[in-house]
């Protein structure tokens, strides 16, 4: 495993000003690109489908091969970063981005629309691999835990507002308008980023090795314990996160008969109960460790996780116990991410950016896998969506006993 300890601080959260948010809000933008590109047009698969005269089945494929697009090239963007620095890779992802929708805006068949969507997960990974690896650059220990809450607070607010600004745009422009909107919002990244994100990783600080070398060296991160169960604890997060996406409008809706509209509040509620979690993680890290207050996190997510596989599983205390539990559990989850990423982060100077676009696959690929199996165990009930996320809970905890022996081992 390739480590290095560099550190190079920026002024710590407490005492920064102006500048400090600026460059969180920039990268919180660059990192929001994954669920503005998705959420933002669930509303219009419908009418996709029948304006190109497709299937749904094949409309919502352009979803699906989203999410694997984006898993695969970030290993891509990482090495790249290592190698060249984090604006030129950067800048080229948003260039792609902004030219792949307006390919989405004017595709005329499924298979061109597949296509772009494609190219718009090349472009968007650049930003949601490099935003984490600029805070790397930037911050170490608790100063990067507190710049990732931050980070997660900003970008929190695109899945809650991303698919009611898909609902208004809808109407307006058709689902047309909403990738000329993922357009401009493309465009005010590359801005923003070209004006007012300097280089993060000077040139003495670069690896020296070749592409390849860099994509073989991701896959030997794994070899450590310590990066292994972070990166593991971040992907078992993301499965519960993923398993509740997918089986949650069928557990409101189909089940319990709750509204579209009603469905959105739920929805919006939990995002902000994973917001709020982000800011309080701020407040903690000024009296205590990340390691400590990830420890103590992921016993309650479990805790909360088999209280909410009992009541899916049996029924107990009916529809209102399963959306409190279902709220502690996803809460609580939401102080495990930021806090994971800065552990798994911590070591690794000139690497951050192979780094970081490990954890961003692992995170993808676990979390669609978890989401996808949970939608295999059948429909008539919450029991599926409860006992992954206990299982994932529990494997989360677990994989942090695996870092701390990693943390124990001398470098």
């Amino acid at each position: 495993m390739v480590a290095n300890t560099d550190i190079v601080r920026d002024a710590p959260p407490k005492e920064a000003g102006a500048r400090y948010y600026q460059l969180i809000f920039i990268l919180a933008l660059l990192a929001a690109f994954g669920p503005l590109a998705t959420d933002m047009y669930l509303p219009a698969l419908p009418q996709i489908a029948r304006d190109l005269r497709t299937s749904e089945s094949a409309a919502q494929f352009s979803l699906s091969i989203f999410f694997i697009a984006v898993a695969l090239s970030q290993m891509i963007y990482g090495p790249l970063s290592d190698r060249f620095g984090r604006r030129r890779p950067l800048l080229f992802g948003l260039a792609l981005f902004v030219l792949a929708s307006a390919g989405c805006a004017r595709a005329e068949s499924a298979g061109a629309l597949i296509g772009w969507r494609v190219a718009m997960a090349l472009g968007g990974a650049s930003g949601m691999v490099l935003s984490r690896a600029v805070v790397r650059d930037r911050f170490s220990g608790r100063e990067s835990a507190s710049a990732f809450s931050l980070l997660m607070i900003v970008m929190g607010a695109a899945p809650i507002l991303a698919p009611v600004a898909g609902a208004q745009i809808l109407p307006l422009g058709g689902w047309r308008g909403i990738f000329w909107v993922l357009l401009a919002a493309g465009v005010a990244a590359l801005l923003a980023v070209g004006f007012g994100l300097p280089e993060s990783l000077p040139a003495e600080r670069r690896s020296r090795a070749g592409v390849r070398a860099a994509v073989a060296g991701c896959w030997r991160l794994l070899g450590g314990r310590r990066f292994l169960g972070y990166a593991l604890v971040l992907g078992f997060n993301a499965g519960a996160l993923f398993t509740y996406i997918t089986c949650s409008p069928h557990v409101f809706i189909a089940l319990n008969g709750v509204s579209p509209a009603g469905f959105s509040a739920f929805f919006g509620l939990n995002a902000l109960g994973m917001l709020g979690a982000a800011a309080f993680n701020r407040k903690l890290l000024h009296n205590h460790a990340p390691e400590r207050i990830l420890g103590v996190v992921l016993a309650v997510v479990l805790l909360a996780g088999l209280a909410l596989a009992v009541c899916a599983w049996t029924g107990l205390g009916g529809f209102p116990a399963l959306v409190v539990m279902l709220f502690l559990t996803l809460s609580s989850g939401g102080m495990a991410g930021p806090n994971a990423t800065a552990l798994a982060l911590e070591p690794f100077g000139r690497a951050a950016g192979s780094a970081s676009a490990l954890l961003g696959t692992l995170q993808f690929g676990m979390g669609g896998l978890a989401g996808a199996l949970a939608g295999c165990f059948g429909a008539e009930s919450a029991a599926p969506m409860g006992v992954t996320l206990a299982v994932c809970a529990a494997a989360a905890l677990a994989s942090l006993r695996l870092a701390a022996a990693g943390r124990a081992r001398p470098a």
